[in-house]
Parts: structure tokens; sequence; C-alpha cells
């Protein structure tokens, strides 16, 4: 009888063991599939970019304006710097973007002015991913009556004219970088929220979500390590959409003067001084509205290329 108690606690000690060590082989076996599927996906978007012209073109004009604006201080112009004696003076060799109306290097303003529409796109932009990512994968994680809660009120939300949203808030607070970063970050997350909860609702379901479960982990864990990461795709393809449409709402509200408030430089507040004088110096208004067009237009180029090589990508991977 001892005997046969005994030979039980070993078979129960070895299933144990092999139990354990399954569950190391599975991890192990996880973590070097998410590593080698990372490393081909960064493999396939170089390749891809290789073999497109216009992806690279738009590389290359994102790259400079970034470099540009990022060592907009190594002009030898002050931005601000008031010189009545010059004003309205054509493009030259000395003032390669010619001079304002109080007599301001335009091309030093349009560097300094990139960066705060470069800032604003980003940093909005980081606002509205984490804000959407975090509420379409809650929203799709947890499904129903919640899901259905959470989705109406995006519905609300979208309902309503984001921008005119923005100006009247713009015109109750404080203009500034720091601003509007916030208000259009937080005007913007409902369509990434809405791609992200779709997503996550196909992601739940998979194999490797439900091992996940039956192995015992939290639901925590199960969004931040298998959700969230298999999102990135589709989170790096809003990212790079959301950039442009924050530098074209920025542009737009200080446009409208609810923006960057002078003396400080933005491409919407350079073409809001020069609309009245646009008819008699054009080149006022087409350097910053050149620089708007091409920036946008790049940012929107790089995520089209992005969403069909990720897209080829994934449906590669379920075939």
């Amino acid at each position: 009888m001892s005997k046969v108690v005994s030979d039980a606690n070993i078979f129960e000690n070895e299933d144990t063991d092999f139990s354990e060590n399954e569950f190391c082989r599975v991890k192990a076996t996880e973590s070097e599939v998410l590593f080698k599927e990372s490393k081909s996906l960064c493999n396939s978007i170089f390749d891809s970019i290789k073999c497109n012209k216009l992806a690279i073109l738009s590389l290359i004009i994102i790259g400079v304006i970034i470099l540009a604006s990022v060592l907009a201080p190594l002009s030898p112009w002050d931005p601000d710097a008031v010189d009545v004696l010059n004003k309205f003076q054509k493009p030259s060799k000395e003032h390669i973007f010619g001079t304002d109306s109080f007599g301001r290097d335009y091309f030093t303003r349009a560097l300094y002015g990139g960066r705060v529409s470069l800032q604003v796109g980003i940093f909005s932009m980081i606002v509205s991913m984490i804000l959407g990512t975090l509420y379409g994968t809650i929203s799709g994680y947890i499904g129903g009556i919640i899901d259905v809660l959470m989705m109406r009120f995006v519905d609300i939300f979208m309902s309503i004219p984001s921008f005119l949203l923005i100006v009247i808030i713009s015109a109750f607070i404080t203009p500034g970088v720091t601003t509007m970063i916030f208000i259009i970050g937080i005007f913007s997350w409902m369509g990434v929220a809405r791609i992200v909860r779709a997503e996550t609702m196909s992601l739940k379901e998979r194999d490797f979500v439900l091992v996940s479960k039956g192995l015992g982990s939290s639901h925590f864990s199960i969004i931040i390590r298998h959700i969230i990461p298999n999102l990135m795709p589709s989170i790096i393809v809003s990212a790079s959409i959301s950039i442009a449409r924050s530098i074209l709402t920025e542009s737009s509200l200080s446009y409208l003067g609810f923006g960057v408030q002078l003396p400080k430089s933005s491409w919407g507040s350079m073409l809001q001084s020069a609309q009245s004088l646009s008819l008699h110096l054009p080149y006022l208004a087409l350097f910053p509205g050149v620089l708007i067009l091409i920036t946008v237009m790049s940012f929107n180029v790089l995520g089209d290329f992005l969403r069909d090589v990720l897209d080829s990508k994934g449906k590669n991977r379920s075939l």
C-alpha cells in the first residue's frame, strides 16, 4: 500500500514538473516567434521602401524638415528681431525667403514655425494614440454591454464637429503650444479607438490569447503582452496619418488666431500675417503654404505606404 502511495506521489511530482517545463517551453517559443516576426516585419518594411520611390522621397522630405527645424537656432538671424528698414525684401542670398512686414528673416521664422508645427503634430499624436489605444483595447476586450456603451459614447463624440469644439475651447483658455497639444490630442483619439477596438475583438479570440487565459495569465498581462503588441501595425499607420491631421489643425488654429501668438511663429500664423499682402507679395504666403503642403502630403504618403505593407504582411501571415 505504501509503495502504491509513493508511486502516486512520484507520478504527481513528475506531472507537475512536466507542466512547468512545458509552460517555460511555450513561453520561450512564443518569445522567439514574436522576435522573429518583428524582425521580419522591419525587414519587409525596409525592403518595400527601397522599391517605392515615393516613400523614399517622403522620408527624405520629412527628415530634411525635421533636421532643419531642430537646427533652427544655428541661423544667424533672430526670428523675432524687428528691422523696419529692411522690411518686404524679396528672396535673396542674404534672406533666402525674403523678409516680412517687420523686416524679420522669413526663412528663420519658417524654421521656428516648423518646430512648433512638428512639435504639436508629434506630441498630440502621442496623446491621441495613448487615449485611443487604451480606450479601444478595453472596450474590445471586455465586450458586452460595456463595449456597447463605450462605443456609443465614441459615436456621440464623433458626431460633434471636433474643430468647432477646439476653436470654442481655445477661445476661453490661454493659447500656447502645450494647450494645443492636449486639445488636439483629446479631440482626435476616437478614430483610433474604433480601429483598435475592432482589432482587439479579433485578437482576443486567437489561440495564443486563449492559451494564455488557460495558463492563468491575468487580463492586464494579456492586454499588455499579447493584444497591444499585435496592434502595433494599425497603431503605426494611424500615428503617421494623425501627425498630418494634427499639423493641419494647428495651422488652421494659428491662422484663425487661436494658436501660437506673436511674436512666436508657426506656419499657420505666417499665413495669417501674409493674407492681406498675398496679392502684392505672394512669396509671404507661398513659402509657409508649401511647407504645410509637402509636410502633410509626406506623412499621408508614408501612412498609405505603411498600411499597404503591413496589410500585405498580415495577409501573408494569415495564409
